[in-house]
C-alpha cells in the first residue's frame, strides 16, 4: 500500500469512528506531516466515504495513451508527405491531429526522412499551374498589345537584403564637412553593420517608394498592409495623375504575406488593382519539404 493510499484507508477509519472532515485532517497531518494530503483533497475522499464510497483505490480511467507515434500515425504521416512533398511540419502535424515535435520525430526517427537544400532540388510545376500560367502570360501580352500604356502604369514591388544606410544617415554624411570628426566615422560603422531588407516599389518612370525593414522585423500580413498603406500615401503623391486616374496596377509577387486573404480584402477595399502574378519558376521557387529518402524511393514523383 502506497502513502496515498495509506492515508485514504485513515479518512475512511476517522469517517467510520464519528470524526468530522476537519477533526481528520488535523490527525492525518499529524501523522504524515510533510507528505499528508491537502485540505481539499482530504475533505473531497471524506466526502466521498460519506456519501457511501467504500473503495480507496482510484477510479478505472481509461487515459490517454503514452505517446502519439503509433503505427498508424507514421503510415499516415508517410502518404501525406507521398501525396504533397511541399506540406511543411506544421501542415503534416496539423492534418494529422499530433504536436509538431512528434511529427519532427516521425519524419527523422521513423522514416529517416530529411530536408535538403531547395536549391539543389528544383520543383516541377503541376500542370494545372502550367495552364495558369500560360493563362496570365497571355492575358498580359494581350493588355501590352491593346494598351501601350500598360506597362507604364505598373509599379513593382521588389526585396533584397542589403548592408542598409537610412536616408538620415546619408544626408547628415553629406554635410559633414570634416573627414577627422569621429562622429561620422563611427556612425558610418554602426550604420554598416546593420542588414536590413530593402522593399522598393518602382515604375516605368522611376522609383515610388521604398523603406528599410531590419532583420528583427517579420514581414507578415499585418506589416505589408502598413507598407501598402505607404506607398498608396506615395503613388498620391508622385503620381497624381495615375492616382485621379485610378489606372496604376500594383505588381508583387506570391509571396505568404502577400497572398493573404486580409491584403487581398485590404487592395479591393482601396480599389488597387493587382497585376496576376504567375505561379513560380522552378529554378526561382523552392519547395517546402523535398525528402531524399522518398526521391530515392519514388523516383517518378517530382
Amino acid at each position: 500500500m502506497d502513502n496515498i493510499t495509506e492515508q485514504r484507508a485513515c479518512i475512511k477509519f476517522c469517517f467510520k469512528i464519528g470524526k468530522n472532515a476537519t477533526e481528520t485532517f488535523e490527525m492525518i497531518k499529524l501523522a504524515f506531516v510533510d507528505v499528508s494530503l491537502s485540505r481539499c483533497v482530504t475533505f473531497d475522499w471524506f466526502k466521498r466515504f460519506k456519501e457511501g464510497r467504500i473503495s480507496i483505490e482510484d477510479d478505472h480511467r481509461s487515459g490517454r495513451p503514452l505517446s502519439s507515434k503509433t503505427n498508424d500515425t507514421v503510415d499516415l504521416v508517410r502518404n501525406k508527405i507521398r501525396n504533397d512533398r511541399r506540406l511543411t511540419v506544421r501542415e503534416v502535424a496539423n492534418e494529422v491531429g499530433i504536436s509538431i515535435g512528434t511529427c519532427h520525430s516521425i519524419l527523422s526517427d521513423e522514416l529517416g526522412m530529411r530536408r535538403v537544400s531547395a536549391k539543389l532540388v528544383p520543383k516541377l510545376l503541376t500542370k494545372e499551374q502550367m495552364e495558369y500560367r500560360i493563362e496570365v502570360c497571355l492575358e498580359l501580352k494581350n493588355r501590352v498589345s491593346n494598351d501601350p500604356n500598360f506597362i507604364k502604369s505598373i509599379i513593382t514591388g521588389d526585396e533584397t537584403w542589403v548592408y542598409g544606410y537610412d536616408p538620415e544617415t546619408k544626408v547628415q554624411s553629406s554635410q559633414w564637412k570634416t573627414a577627422n570628426s569621429p562622429r561620422p566615422k563611427k556612425c558610418r560603422q554602426v550604420r554598416s553593420n546593420i542588414k536590413a531588407m530593402l522593399i522598393v516599389f518602382f515604375d516605368f518612370f522611376g522609383l515610388v517608394h521604398y523603406e528599410f525593414v531590419l532583420t528583427d522585423q517579420t514581414i507578415n500580413q499585418v506589416f505589408y498592409k502598413q507598407v501598402l498603406e505607404r506607398l498608396r500615401e506615395k503613388v498620391r503623391r508622385k503620381r497624381p495623375e495615375g492616382w485621379k486616374s485610378k489606372s496604376w496596377f500594383l505588381h508583387h509577387d506570391n509571396a505568404p504575406a502577400h497572398s493573404a486573404l486580409s491584403i487581398h480584402e485590404f487592395l479591393a477595399s482601396k480599389n488597387i488593382p493587382v497585376v496576376p502574378h504567375p505561379p513560380y519558376s522552378p529554378d526561382l521557387a523552392p519547395c517546402d519539404f523535398f525528402f531524399v529518402s522518398e526521391i530515392k524511393k519514388y523516383p517518378q514523383r517530382p
